[in-house]
């Protein structure tokens, strides 16, 4: 089973950036497509972004444009660059893979507030 290990997160402006990371265990991470994910306090969680192993990339209309995610295989890692933040985007971020597996890391809390 893959482990998630996010960061980055923190408290931003609105309008400002973070980058959050996410390392993740195990020996097949450039053979799946990852996200990262994102729930509010009384909200579903939601699917942010998506890259497959080569690189091809989806993401939520909330986010199209602001947000662009990406991947070092080589580091088992995987990236959101967040600009443009606005208070709706305050909530925990996770990583994991698509679709999603029974294990969840920790999170990272972005908060976007003035």
């Amino acid at each position: 089973q893959e482990e998630f290990v996010e960061s980055g997160g923190g408290l931003v402006q609105p309008g400002g950036s973070l980058r959050l990371s996410c390392v993740v265990s195990g020996s097949l991470f450039r053979f799946y497509v990852m996200a990262w994910y994102r729930q509010a306090p009384g909200n579903e969680r939601e699917k942010v972004a998506d890259i497959t192993g080569g690189g091809t990339t989806n993401y939520a209309e909330s986010v199209k444009g602001r947000f662009t995610i990406s991947r070092d295989n080589a580091k088992n890692t995987v990236y959101l660059q967040m600009n443009g933040l606005k208070p709706e985007d305050t909530a925990v971020y996770y990583c994991n893979t698509y679709p999603f597996g029974s294990i969840w890391g920790q999170g990272t809390q972005v908060t976007v507030s003035s």
